[in-house]
Parts: C-alpha cells; sequence; structure tokens
C-alpha cells in the first residue's frame, strides 16, 4: 500500500492542510504501508519556493516523517510524454473556449464550476504538434458513465465528458493542468491508495478516465471531511488566507496541533499533546468524523470548533 500528500505551494499551509496531512500519513502507517509527500509546484503564477520550503517545516514541526519527497516539477518530462501518448490516440485538441464561453450555457459542474460543453472537440493540433499550441489543451475522454462508490461510501459515478466536459490538460501559459499530472505522477510513484478531502472528489471520475485513456491502474480513494472557516463558512483554503501556519505555530506546538486535530475528528477523547505516531495503533477511519468542521480562531485560547 502506498499513500501520498500532495499539496500545492501556492500559500502557507493551514489546518485543514496538515489534517488531511495527517489523516494520509496516519491511512498508510496504520496498515503497514508508505507515505509520500509530493509538492505539487507547477502553477508558475502562484507556487513558490517559499511556500514548498515552508510546507515542508510545516509537517515536520507536526511531528510527519514521509517515505519518499517528489517536487511535481521535476516531472516534466513524464507529462510530456504523457500528452505524446493522448495526441497518438487522437484524444488531444486545443480548445478556444474562453471562462465566459463556458458561463454563458448556464450549466454547473459536480465541483461547482461552469460545464465545458465539448465545444472544440475534433479541432486539430497544430501541424508540428502539440507544444506549438497557443491554445490550452483538453484530453477528449471516453463518453462513459464511470460507476465508483470511494472507500468512505461515497458515490462518485458520473459522466464526466458530459457533467465535467472534457479537462484540460495543458494551460495556454504551458503549465501542464493538475488533472493530467496527479494521474501521471501517482501512477510513476506506485500509488495505490489516495485519501485527500472531499472537496476533490468531483474530479475523480475524470482522473479515472484519464487513467483508462493513458493505460494506467485505478487507484482506491477516500475522502474525508474538511475544515471550514467559521466566517465564510467555505474550507480553509491557503487562497483565503484563513488560520497560517505562522500564526498556529505562534500558538501551539506541532504535538499541541497534532492532539487538537485529533480530538477534533474524533481519533482521541482529549486534545491532549500527542505526536502522529501515538496515534497508529488506534487508528480506524470508523473513529473519523464525517461531517465537515466549522473551526474559528479565538486569540485567548487557540483553535475551536
Amino acid at each position: 500500500m502506498i499513500g501520498r500528500f500532495a499539496p500545492s505551494t501556492t500559500g502557507e499551509a493551514h489546518p485543514g492542510t496538515l489534517l488531511s496531512a495527517l489523516l494520509v500519513w496516519l491511512d498508510a502507517r496504520a496498515r503497514g504501508g508508505r507515505a509520500l509527500l509530493r509538492l505539487e509546484d507547477l502553477d508558475p503564477t502562484r507556487a513558490k519556493e517559499a511556500w514548498a520550503a515552508q510546507m515542508i517545516d510545516a509537517l515536520a514541526w507536526l511531528g510527519l516523517a514521509w517515505d519518499g519527497v517528489v517536487v511535481q516539477s521535476g516531472r516534466t518530462a513524464a507529462h510530456a510524454a504523457a500528452l505524446d501518448a493522448l495526441a497518438a490516440a487522437g484524444r488531444l485538441y486545443p480548445c478556444a473556449c474562453s471562462r465566459g464561453d463556458r458561463a454563458a450555457s448556464g450549466r454547473r459542474a459536480p465541483d461547482g464550476g461552469w460545464a465545458y460543453d465539448n465545444t472544440c472537440r475534433g479541432r486539430p493540433l497544430p501541424a508540428s504538434g502539440w507544444r506549438a499550441s497557443e491554445e490550452p489543451l483538453r484530453a477528449q475522454l471516453d463518453d462513459d458513465r464511470v460507476e465508483l462508490v470511494d472507500l468512505g461510501g461515497l458515490d462518485l459515478s458520473q459522466t464526466p465528458a458530459r457533467e465535467m466536459g472534457d479537462p484540460v490538460v495543458r494551460r495556454r501559459d504551458g503549465a501542464i493542468a493538475y488533472q493530467l499530472a496527479v494521474v501521471v505522477d501517482d501512477a510513476a510513484a506506485g500509488v495505490t491508495d489516495v485519501v485527500r478531502g472531499r472537496d476533490i472528489a468531483p474530479s475523480t471520475g475524470t482522473q479515472v478516465l484519464l487513467q483508462r485513456a493513458l493505460g494506467l491502474p485505478r487507484v482506491a480513494y477516500r475522502h474525508h471531511l474538511l475544515l471550514l472557516g467559521a466566517e465564510r463558512g467555505d474550507k480553509l483554503a491557503k487562497l483565503h488566507g484563513s488560520i497560517p501556519w505562522s500564526g498556529v505555530r505562534a500558538r501551539y506546538t506541532g504535538p499541541a496541533l497534532c492532539g487538537w486535530l485529533a480530538a477534533a475528528v474524533g481519533l482521541a477523547a482529549s486534545p491532549a499533546p500527542c505526536a502522529p505516531a501515538d496515534l497508529i495503533a488506534s487508528f480506524a477511519w470508523s473513529r473519523v468524523a464525517t461531517e465537515d468542521l466549522v473551526v474559528r480562531y479565538l486569540d485567548e485560547s487557540g483553535l475551536a470548533c
């Protein structure tokens, strides 16, 4: 069994980031498997080396040690090979549609964004190949329904090509898009089990069909609860700057935050300080809360939910 934690390096870690890392790590350790860290730094406009370094520091501060570290930007050759394979199979095409064009359809995708109606299917690549395209590239998915229930019982079944639309696999600026990179890199690392927040769940069907198109193995999926901001009621995303690690570190030690996270999701009876290793023996997904938690940061007492 090989699991992975794959944060984007586009901002500070936060309690939600650290909770996901802890659950990935515990799932692997409790099953005698390996836990990998993959730093997803492909976004040229937002990813920074300083954020990657801070992510590594934050995870070590929490007490998590990894069996391997992959820096995604170092895997450009593998990503290009995947695009070559999609082009050779006749699945790769340039897309001229803007976000406004997608919004004009008025059709929402399961992830909350605008669904793409596959308008540009059939458009040819430049004569010299996909590398010469100045437009985003999409991968044509099979028009099949994916029947899938994750390990936590979440029904992920959908017809991705219709409900989401063919995914962008290379952006206009040349960056490899998430949907392609994640399946290529999981397969290369031998990942067997993906544990991640349920906000990513709607992408699963698309990833399964990309795995199929590239001849890659399907992995097992599990999607866990989210920590939500008290004010906005949405995910504690780095984009929002909610409760950044630099602020948490000023109030907590690593063991203290580990204990708080464990108690918050049901893995410990009280928020007493502990190390992640202390939680392995009793770890079970049946003990982990399934409902999202709203978290507040109170200056006088720290985190509360």
